[in-house]
């Protein structure tokens, strides 16, 4: 926990940040987790993946616009991943953030934005996922959601594990039918609204996992912790779900000897491809919610400071 909120407190400094910018993409490091800063490269990074068997849903990274127009752009980028994706015959979708439609400055706008992102992508025949931000947009997330939802069935939700509150809103979606990728959750949240010990956490995602899994939803399973993915796999087995039922999800670059035991087990895996050049705060949370992450990273710096040297 010292070494997540530290991580969280790092991601606050501008300094910080910057440094990791500039250095990330050029030092490698950064590309463990981030496809790369182009929608071509991501493309190319979705290829690779589809060719070993998995699916891919393309995330544009960048949160919180200023403007109208940059939310009305970053909508005709989303639309523009989607046809691309369509064209070079991906099996992917794309995941959308609502502060990157607008949502700070105007809820019909986001609403409108979103609408036309989820009309654009089922005129395709693909699919959306709207990702799930702090608790500050929980409530007009699934407003949003749920508006969007009652007009296209191509749209799914992701839900947060350490979140009290998600049970209730589990239930309030239930008449929908949707899709919901159920994570543990990567914001900094504070002791009354979301639980702060890992085993508080894993006993919510055992518990929501349970629900998902009653028929009434179809369940992305957002995982790469080993018992969880054990414990989701013999709930699998017990009730008999097809495997057009269900699917997994994995980060880019995050375990990728449990994605690769997953394929071969059959189960279908779809892996969220991160890219843009507004990566840093992204890459912040996956450093927070393992540390081992951060050796990782520490351990390329130093390798890239004695090659500079040598």
């Amino acid at each position: 926990m010292l070494v997540r909120n530290f991580i969280f407190w790092l991601s606050t400094k501008k300094g910080v940040t910057d440094a990791i910018a500039r250095r990330g993409m050029r030092y490698g490091f950064a590309r463990r987790f981030i496809a790369g800063e182009t929608l071509q490269e991501a493309l190319a990074a979705s290829a690779e993946l589809g060719r070993a068997g998995r699916r891919v849903s393309l995330n544009h990274l960048g949160e919180n616009v200023r403007t109208a127009g940059e939310a009305e752009r970053a909508r005709e980028s989303y639309i523009e991943m989607t046809r691309q994706l369509n064209a070079q015959g991906l099996d992917g979708n794309v995941s959308i953030k609502l502060t990157q439609l607008g949502l700070d400055l105007d809820r019909d706008l986001c609403q409108r934005l979103t609408i036309e992102i989820a009309a654009a992508a089922a005129s395709l025949g693909r699919t959306i996922e709207m990702d799930m931000e702090g608790t500050a947009y929980t409530d007009l997330t699934l407003d949003i959601f749920e508006a969007t939802r009652r007009r296209f069935d191509n749209v799914g939700l992701a839900i947060q594990a350490y979140l009290y509150r998600i049970e209730k809103d589990i239930e309030r979606l239930a008449p929908l039918a949707p899709k919901l990728r159920l994570v543990k959750g990567a914001y900094r949240e504070p002791p009354h609204l979301a639980y702060q010990k890992k085993s508080d956490v894993d006993a919510s995602y055992r518990r929501l996992l349970g629900r998902l899994l009653d028929g009434r939803f179809f369940p992305a399973i957002a995982t790469h912790d080993p018992a969880m993915l054990d414990h989701a796999r013999e709930l699998l087995r017990q009730r008999g779900l097809a495997p057009d039922r269900y699917e997994f999800q994995m980060i880019y670059g995050v375990r990728r000897d449990l994605q690769q035991q997953l394929r071969e087990q059959g189960h279908p895996l779809r892996i969220y491809v991160p890219f843009g050049t507004e990566w840093c705060p992204y890459f912040m949370r996956r450093l927070a919610e393992r540390p081992a992450n951060c050796w990782f990273v520490l351990r390329s710096l130093a390798a890239e400071s004695l090659r500079g040297r040598g």
